[in-house]
């Protein structure tokens, strides 16, 4: 029965708008192509079929109803972004193959561990560096950080169960990684996988935006969140432990014990070095980030720090390249057709009454909590982003301003739920966290995000002559 509701409610939802009248300024096909879209994207939250699966049926269905050619179809799997998305994700497996990530979580308990608030901070600057590199920011949280706060809270005999020794240390430790992995997501073109998917859209509105401008944009807002969510987390979730002396002890043991730096840790860590500078002077050396994120695997791939089959085993990647794929062409035949352009229209008709920053007030604010409906980030961006945006300039919004605050909503919104992200499916798995904790904790945490994001961002950005 779960079965049989989860893939219903897609095909009637795509049936009754496949159906709809035909509104002016939009090609007769266009409701057609809103239809499936819009069935596929209910099916990827609802999970009848696993993500790639969901993806193909949905192409499927648009070309055997002439909505789309194959080749219109197919287009999407040419997309850079979507091969830029897949390359990181196998520099993302660099990382946690050859343990450079843990070894950087280690090192900073050895300087902040003394602490649960200084422990936090550590997994906080752990995720901060390795968020340019790892644009599956389930990987980071889950691969690399969840691990180490695992064994911490261990050690100060703090496990799921039961209440008393939960609330120890690993409640804290895992809903503030949840909540620092939000930020860090945001904060970098390339730390979260919809984050250029958020940027291919906004070209569509003649909107370029850089790794570097992206990243010096984010800066001061992220930088501050960083600084307040875990002190606001201590101070609304606390554990009931607050001094941690034993930890740096146990990490300079793990560090002891895993040696000296490896051969390929080095070549890990100038590779990642590497790929920073490409991506910042990406502009001045006329090199893109898709071609500077495969430059990095064929060095890993050459030195052995990486295997073909270390890339052919990696699931998460290819599924990620069928999803992005579809789902890129399917959003380019929708502006195309002119549907887009529709919907941002009558969005925009809503508010346009009203002042252009409160209209942008309302917008942003719909945006964010929309994503109470949806299951991941990237799904919610791809349907909905060049939507609200497109609205945001038709009120009067200076266009990279939007462009800018959109997309970093689409990662600062993955910590309301335990299912809104896959950060917050990895820490809800963990049993650390109850479910209505991480329902009021993620609102009370969204609301301190937005308030610096807007203003702290806000006012950073008008000093960069972005708005």
């Amino acid at each position: 029965m779960p079965y049989l509701w989860k893939a219903g409610v897609p095909v009637l939802v795509a049936a009754a708008v496949y159906f709809l009248p035909v509104p002016g300024g939009v090609d007769p096909t266009g409701m057609r192509m809103l239809g499936i879209f819009l069935g596929t994207i209910l099916g990827l939250i609802l999970q009848p079929l696993p993500t790639g699966a969901v993806a193909l049926i949905g192409m499927a269905a648009a070309m055997l109803t002439k909505t789309e050619s194959a080749a219109r179809a197919l287009a999407g799997f040419a997309n850079t972004t979507v091969w830029l998305i897949v390359a990181a994700f196998f520099i993302a497996e660099g990382f946690l193959i050859t343990g450079l990530g843990r070894r950087i979580a280690l090192l900073f308990v050895t300087r902040l561990g003394r602490s649960t608030l200084g422990l936090s901070y550590g997994m906080a600057l752990t995720d901060l560096i390795l968020a340019p590199a790892t644009p599956s920011n389930t990987a980071r949280c889950g691969g690399v950080v969840f691990p180490v706060v695992a064994s911490l809270s261990r050690l100060e005999d703090s496990h799921p169960e039961p209440e008393e020794s939960r609330k120890r240390l690993g409640a804290f430790l895992t809903l503030t990684a949840l909540q620092v992995n939000v930020v860090t997501s945001a904060m970098f073109l390339t730390a979260m996988a919809g984050n250029p998917v958020a940027q291919a859209a906004a070209r569509d509105f003649g909107i370029e935006i850089s790794w570097g401008r992206w990243a010096l944009a984010a800066m001061v807002p992220g930088a501050v969140s960083l600084i307040a969510v875990p002190w606001v987390m201590s101070k609304i979730y606390p554990p009931t432990v607050d001094k941690t002396p034993e930890a740096p002890d146990e990490a300079r043991a793990q560090l002891r014990e895993a040696g000296p730096m490896s051969r390929h840790e080095w070549i890990m860590a100038a590779t990642f070095v590497l790929l920073l500078l490409l991506w910042c002077l990406g502009d001045f050396l006329d090199i893109d980030a898709t071609t500077a994120a495969f430059t990095g695997i064929a060095v890993l791939l050459i030195t052995g720090v990486l295997s073909w089959k270390n890339l052919a085993d990696n699931t998460s990647a290819w599924s990620t390249l069928v999803f992005f794929g579809v789902l890129v062409g399917m959003a380019a035949e929708l502006n195309e057709l002119g549907v887009i352009d529709w919907i941002g229209e009558s969005v925009a008709g809503s508010v346009d009454a009203l002042p252009w920053l409160a209209a942008f007030a309302i917008l942003t604010t719909v945006y964010f909590y929309s994503h109470y409906l949806f299951a991941s980030n990237t799904a919610h961006i791809v349907a909905m982003y060049g939507v609200f945006v497109g609205a945001a300039i038709a009120t009067g919004a200076p266009p990279l301003f939007a462009a800018l605050v959109f997309g970093f909503i689409g990662s600062l919104f993955g910590g309301l739920a335990h299912y809104s992200s896959g950060p917050a499916g990895v820490i809800y798995g963990s049993g650390y966290v109850k479910t209505a904790e991480l329902f009021r904790i993620g609102f009370r945490m969204s609301v301190l995000n937005i308030a610096i994001w807007t203003s702290i961002g806000g006012l950073w950005m008008k000093v960069l002559g972005i708005w």
